[in-house]
């Protein structure tokens, strides 16, 4: 039997590429807004970041996110990323 392929993606933050299920997907939703997708299912436009806030920081000052999802990304919706990557990690 062949083995069952496992999907790789790459961190927006520290530019690795890891096991899709190893990374926290962000999703800019089809009416804007952007948040955790802890499913990893949500319709939208994702973004990978590994689950740890550095990475989250690395992406942050680069503007990746922004480039991801062509478009600004205010100062509060971050700080509501880095309080739910928080939770989710404990």
């Amino acid at each position: 039997m062949k083995a069952k392929k496992i999907p790789v993606r790459m961190c927006s933050g520290c530019s690795e590429r890891k096991p899709k299920n190893e990374l926290v997907r962000i999703v800019r939703r089809p009416d804007g807004e952007i948040a955790l997708d802890e499913t990893g299912k949500k319709p939208g436009r994702g973004a990978y970041l590994c689950g740890n806030g550095g990475c989250l920081k690395l992406a942050r000052k680069a503007r990746r996110l922004e480039r991801a999802f062509k478009c600004q990304i205010p100062e509060d919706v971050y700080g509501r990323l880095e309080e739910a990557m928080s939770q989710s990690e404990g």
